[in-house]
C-alpha cells in the first residue's frame, strides 16, 4: 500500500504550477508551457503523444480508456500559438510520484517520467529541455529525492543527469535443447481468465515488490496492459493466464503469455512471457517449468529479466539460451542526502563525497557514514574543510552516483571507466555494492 507520505507528494506533483524557468526560455522562442488539465487537452496531448512514438491514431474509444486510466498522472504540454493546430502540443512530458525499493528494501518517492515526444516540425528548439529539466526541478522543490524512467533513446537522457542503473536481460531459449533440470515444487499450475489475472496481481505484486530492488509500486492501469483488460487492447485475446498454488491452495505466482504460431512448422511456434510474477522461488520455477513444456513451442522469449535470472541454473543446456544484457531502468537523483540515507550498503565506513550536478539540482559535498548494520547517515562536508580521518574519498557525477545508487554496477568498474575516481576503489565498492541485482520488470 502506498503510504500517506507518497500519496500526499503524489497529489502535489499532479496540481504543481509548470517550471517558471522551463516556461520563461520556452516564451522567449514565442512557445507556451501549460498544464494538461482538460478532457479535450488530454485528448490533443494524447495523439500528439502516440505520434511522436510513431503509433496510430487513437479512436474515441481508445481515448476514453486513456482518460480513464491515467488520471494519476501529471501531463505537461507545449503549445505553439503560431501553427495551423495551436490546441495539439508540439512537446509532451508525463510524470508521477510512485514508490521505488531501494537495496535494504525501503520505498522511496521517485518521479516517474514518462511519454517524453517533440514534434519533427519543432526540433532544436529547446523544448525537451524545457520539459525535462523543468519538471525535474518541480519533484526536487517538492522533496522528491530521485526520479527515473525507461526509455526509448538511451543517449539523450545523460544530460540531464540520469544513470542506466538497472540493467536487465532478454532471452531467446529454444525450448527442445534447454532440458528442465530445475525443482519440480509440489502444488498445482492452472490456466486461468485474464480478469482472474488482473484481480490477483496488484496485491500479489506488492507482496513481490518490497523484496526486489528497482521495482516500482504499478499504477494500477499498468496491470490492465498485462492482462489486456482494457477495452481498447490490442490482440487481447492472444494472452494466456496461468497461475500456481502451492500445497496450501494459496496463489504464489502468475504468468502471462502469448503466442505467435510458425507458419513454415506448427510445431515451432514461439511463445512470448510478457509477466511472470512469482512470490516464491517454488512459485517461480513451477512457471519456468510450465513455459519450457508448452507443446508445439520451439522457442520461448522474455524480457527484462534480472542479469542473475535463476532460469540460467534451471536448464541443463545453458547454450539453448540466448541472453542479451540491456540498459533498462534510469535513475536520477534529486536529493543525495535522502537518496543516500534511504538506502542500505554493503559494508560498513564512511565516504566523503564530491558529487557535480550540471543542473544545479543536488551537486555538494557530503560525508556517508554507514554503520555495522548497513545504515547510512549523512552529514554536510563544508567547502575549504577537511575530509574526516581515515575517510575514503570519492569524486562523481550525479549521474554516476545514480549508476551505482541501486547496486547494479559497482564503483569500481565506474572508476576504471574513468568515470569516477577514489582514493580506495576497493573499500568505496564495497561500501555502495549490493548483493542482489536490481530489476524492473516493465516499461512505463
Amino acid at each position: 500500500m502506498v503510504s500517506d507520505t507518497l500519496a500526499s507528494l503524489a497529489a502535489r506533483q499532479r496540481t504543481a504550477p509548470v517550471d517558471e524557468e522551463s516556461a520563461s526560455r520556452l516564451a522567449a522562442g514565442g512557445l507556451e508551457l501549460r498544464l494538461v488539465t482538460t478532457d479535450d487537452e488530454r485528448d490533443a496531448w494524447t495523439q500528439s503523444v502516440a505520434r511522436g512514438f510513431l503509433d496510430t491514431e487513437r479512436s474515441a474509444e481508445q481515448l476514453a480508456a486513456v482518460r480513464e486510466r491515467s488520471t494519476y498522472r501529471r501531463a505537461v504540454g507545449v503549445y505553439d500559438p503560431s501553427a495551423p493546430e495551436p490546441a495539439a502540443p508540439v512537446g509532451s512530458v508525463a510524470g508521477w510520484v510512485t514508490g521505488l525499493t531501494v537495496p535494504g528494501g525501503a520505498t522511496l518517492p521517485t518521479l516517474a517520467v514518462s511519454s517524453v515526444t517533440v514534434a519533427a516540425t519543432h526540433h532544436r528548439r529547446g523544448i525537451a529541455r524545457a520539459l525535462v529539466e523543468g519538471e525535474l526541478r518541480t519533484a526536487a522543490a517538492l522533496g522528491v529525492p530521485l526520479a527515473s524512467l525507461t526509455v526509448s533513446e538511451s543517449q539523450l537522457y545523460g544530460r540531464y543527469g540520469f544513470g542506466a542503473a538497472v540493467p536487465v536481460t532478454s532471452w531467446r531459449i529454444d525450448n527442445r535443447r534447454a532440458g528442465w533440470i530445475g525443482p519440480d515444487p509440489a502444488g498445482r499450475v492452472d490456466f486461468v481468465s485474464r480478469e482472474r489475472l488482473r484481480e490477483l496481481a496488484p496485491a500479489l505484486h506488492e507482496r513481490v515488490r518490497p523484496r526486489v530492488v528497482g521495482e516500482l509500486v504499478l499504477p494500477d492501469g499498468q496491470w490492465d496492459t498485462f492482462a489486456g483488460t482494457r477495452p481498447d487492447a490490442k490482440q487481447a485475446g492472444k494472452i494466456r493466464a496461468v497461475q500456481y498454488t502451492d500445497a496450501a491452495g494459496e496463489v504464489r505466482g502468475l504468468l502471462a503469455y502469448s503466442v505467435d504460431e510458425n507458419l513454415a512448422d506448427y510445431a515451432r511456434s514461439t511463445a512470448t512471457v510478457s509477466l511472470l510474477l512469482a512470490d516464491t522461488p517454488d512459485a517461480h520455477a513451477a512457471l519456468w517449468r510450465f513455459v519450457l513444456g508448452l507443446d508445439l513451442i520451439g522457442e520461448v522469449r522474455a524480457s527484462e529479466l534480472s542479469v542473475d535470472e535463476p532460469l540460467r541454473w534451471m536448464i541443463a543446456d545453458q547454450r539453448a539460451a540466448h541472453v542479451e544484457v540491456v540498459d533498462h531502468h534510469y535513475v536520477r537523483i534529486l536529493d543525495v542526502p535522502a537518496a543516500l540515507e534511504g538506502r542500505c550498503y554493503g559494508a560498513p565506513g564512511v565516504l566523503a563525497l564530491e558529487v557535480t550536478d550540471p543542473l544545479g539540482i543536488t551537486g555538494g559535498r557530503w560525508v556517508l557514514r554507514v554503520d555495522d548494520g548497513g545504515r547510512g547517515v549523512v552529514e554536510a562536508w563544508p567547502d575549504g574543510a577537511a575530509a574526516p580521518a581515515g575517510a575514503t574519498a570519492v569524486s562523481l557525477g550525479v549521474t554516476e552516483l545514480a549508476i551505482v545508487y541501486l547496486g547494479g554496477v559497482s564503483l569500481a568498474t565506474l572508476v576504471a571507466a574513468g568515470r569516477a575516481t577514489t582514493s580506495d576503489m576497493a573499500h568505496a565498492a564495497r561500501v555502495l555494492g549490493w548483493h542482489e541485482a536490481p530489476r524492473l520488470s516493465f516499461w512505463y
